[in-house]
């Protein structure tokens, strides 16, 4: 019996051995295999560091103004009996937007007249009586005043009646209605808005130390996601004297065309001023960038030193302005260089890679995405 165990465990001792020195010639092979593995080549799209020369330009969001806005209230107290508008319509000054009560004031305006016209005929007899040495000066004088005052009476009325009878103070856009037939306006009672919108003004601030930039006649592009894909052109043509003390901020005002009356007051916009002086710049795509917060770095293909292809190398770089798709870099690269265009953040330092651009996206400076 201890033979036959003694044998057993030798058996087992030997197919132990047997199968463990397989298993690390397998491990072996496969550490060699992976020593000598070189994964296959990447393929990426690039683009060429460009030099370009960009507008300068000030941006700002500002708030569009009406050159002309009122409210239209009454100016004296009385009763609604004619509404000559329509809410929302456009009015060319002087229309007549409503009439009040002057029932009154036309009922004393015959009288006044009447007084007027005897007050006229009492003067030019005196001035004859005058002359003649009839009367004394005293007594024309007294003729004279009575003859004003009937005059004053009149033109009081007639006022009066004007006042009762609102207009357009100037052309533009009247809002909503805000009163109805039969009722009791007092004074400063709100009729109806009115606004002038073409042109509008746009009102925006700058820090003070751009004020050196700024001058009257600069081109200022407004754009508003109200109007997705569209930039209005105009110009400035105020700045406020005073920069405000808390923000150290200067007002600027633009005035831009408003024709199809698509810009209203009170709308929030984007507005970038165009100076005359541009800059010259190294342009990238922005996707070409490598965002991270020690610091900002790009992929730049570059022929492989030893063999043949291509191989990247990651190059830290300091960024600018953007413009689009299109990112300033003022620092890290040189004209001409070739850089990952997409898809960074996959990539890694030394990497071999293949250039296909068939699928490279259009940048561009402007661009104009579709609304899906």
């Amino acid at each position: 019996m201890k033979k036959r165990i003694i044998l057993a465990i030798a058996g087992l001792i030997v197919v132990i051995a047997v199968l463990g020195t397989i298993k690390a010639l397998q491990i072996g092979a496969m550490v060699d295999q992976g020593k000598k593995f070189v994964p296959p080549p990447e393929t990426v799209s690039t683009a060429v560091v460009r030099a370009e020369s960009w507008e300068t330009a000030l941006t700002s969001v500002g708030t569009l103004t009406a050159v002309q806005g009122v409210t239209v209230a009454a100016e004296l107290p009385g009763k609604v009996v004619q509404i000559a508008f329509e809410a929302g319509a456009a009015t060319a000054k002087g229309n007549l937007l409503i009439r009040q009560d002057t029932s009154s004031e036309e009922a004393q305006l015959p009288g006044a007249l009447a007084q007027a016209k005897l007050a006229r005929i009492n003067l030019q007899r005196n001035d004859q009586l005058l002359k003649d040495g009839v009367i004394s000066q005293a007594d024309h004088d007294q003729a004279v005043a009575t003859f004003r005052q009937g005059e004053s009476q009149v033109e009081t009325i007639r006022a009066s009646i004007a006042k009762k009878t609102i207009r357009a103070p100037f052309a533009g856009r009247l809002g909503i209605r805000q009163v109805n037939l039969g009722q009791i306006l007092k004074e400063g009672d709100p009729i109806v808005t009115l606004q002038a919108l073409d042109p509008i003004y746009v009102d925006f601030t700058l820090p003070q130390q751009q004020l050196p930039q700024l001058h009257k006649g600069l081109a200022a592009r407004v754009t508003t996601d109200a109007l997705p894909g569209e930039t209005i052109e105009g110009r400035i043509t105020a700045i406020n004297p005073q920069v405000d003390a808390e923000t150290r901020n200067i007002k600027v005002q633009a005035t831009v065309g408003n024709r199809a009356e698509k810009l209203r007051p009170g709308m929030f916009v984007n507005v970038a001023v165009g100076l005359p002086v541009r800059q010259q710049v190294l342009a990238i795509p922005a996707t070409a960038v490598l965002y991270a917060p020690y610091s900002d770095s790009v992929f730049v293909v570059e022929n492989a030193k030893e063999g043949k292809g291509k191989v990247l190398r990651q190059q830290f770089v300091r960024l600018g302005t953007k413009r689009g798709d299109f990112v300033a870099v003022t620092g890290g690269l040189k004209e001409g260089e070739a850089v990952v265009s997409t898809g960074v953040f996959k990539l890694r330092n030394g990497q071999a890679v293949v250039v296909d651009n068939r699928l490279n996206p259009p940048f561009q400076q402007a661009p104009r995405p579709e609304n899906n």
